[in-house]
């Protein structure tokens, strides 16, 4: 084990399939779909099918992401007194600068808005974090240094995310990425938002982060270079080196694969350079296939779908590899392991 893991003390969770952690979880471990047609219609004249949050009011953009994210944090801190969340810093993750159709006001607007619908404050160590669907990873990264080495006892790491905007759609669909009637290698549009409250481990039944890794790709989606998942394959070495462990040790993966067949080509070429040893069953999750694409916020649901696995005692084993990719090249791993006490 790492000489510095980090505990999971705390989930928050808000998809289309439950507005809280244990409803989203129980659905997805059900796996319980709830796509519903947009506003928009694809180049086959059907109405593009997305996984959207329902909440009380049909809020949009920033207005919606920010509500998203603090239902999150609210659920994720709901132990702690309001007055105490100043000395946590908070981790925004948000969606890479690169993605078609982003929001304006994600780096600068969004952190001020989830501070005036929570009413609070957090610490000074607080930033945004805009990688896509890596960035939960990343900010993890950036939590272990918070807590062990500039002493922070707790660090939030919150995300929020939705491509169900035109702007973003319609390049997705222009570049044949959705999943419709015409087109079954494509993923299904989605949104949510996430939050996760690390720690030191306290020694009680916990999830651990045990190891992280980066790696970058040549051969991204967009690039026309042959794909050997050299970058996945990279993070996922320097994870299990980090957790002082080899891939045979893992019981599963989860991760953020949402239907498209290069990222399930690159999930398997990854484990087959990295398992060296045999074994029967190596289970893959992958809770979008429950509330689709939903950039940011993939990594959250992830952890969360873990922590809740171990919690409930319905996975194939306490120790885990996550990993998550973005379109751009960046590769991130993780090592998780449930310590039941």
């Amino acid at each position: 084990m790492s000489a510095k893991p980090i505990a999971i003390l705390g989930t928050g969770l808000v998809t289309s399939v439950g507005l809280s952690a244990p409803a989203a979880c129980a659905a997805i471990r059900a796996r319980i779909s709830n796509p519903s047609e947009t506003r928009f219609i694809d180049s086959g004249g059907e109405w593009i099918m997305a996984h959207q949050v329902p909440l009380e009011r049909p809020w949009r953009g920033l207005a919606k992401l920010a509500r998203m994210a603090a239902m999150a944090i609210a659920e994720c801190l709901d132990p702690i007194p309001v007055e105490q969340w100043q000395a946590i810093p908070l981790l925004l993750c948000v969606a890479e600068r690169e993605r078609p159709g982003r929001l304006e006001g994600l780096d600068d607007r969004l952190y001020t808005d989830i501070l005036q619908l929570l009413g609070a404050r957090f610490a000074p160590d607080s930033g945004i974090i805009a990688h896509g669907r890596v960035s939960v990873a990343i900010a993890l990264m950036h939590a272990r240094r918070l807590i062990y080495e500039q002493g922070h006892r707790q660090v939030l790491v919150a995300a929020a995310d939705s491509l169900v905007t035109w702007p973003t759609l319609g390049v997705y669909e222009a570049g044949d990425r959705l999943l419709t009637p015409h087109n079954s290698n494509g993923f299904m549009p989605g949104e949510a938002g996430g939050a996760l409250l690390l720690g030191r481990p306290r020694g009680g039944p916990e999830l651990l982060c045990t190891g992280l890794g980066l790696g970058t790709e040549a051969a991204h989606i967009d690039s026309e270079e042959p794909l050997r998942a050299e970058g996945l394959t990279q993070a996922i070495h320097n994870a299990l080196a980090d957790a002082r462990c080899q891939m045979h040790d893992l019981d599963y993966r989860i991760t953020d694969l949402s239907g498209e067949q290069y990222y399930f080509k690159e999930a398997a070429l990854a484990l087959s350079r990295t398992l060296r040893r045999r074994k029967e069953t190596f289970d893959l999750w992958h809770p979008a296939e429950c509330i689709g694409e939903s950039g940011a916020a993939a990594g959250a649901a992830v952890i969360a779908v873990a922590d809740a696995a171990c919690r409930r005692d319905y996975t194939p084993g306490p120790a885990i590899l996550a990993h998550m990719a973005n379109d751009h090249g960046h590769r991130t791993a993780a090592v998780l392991r449930y310590r039941s006490g």
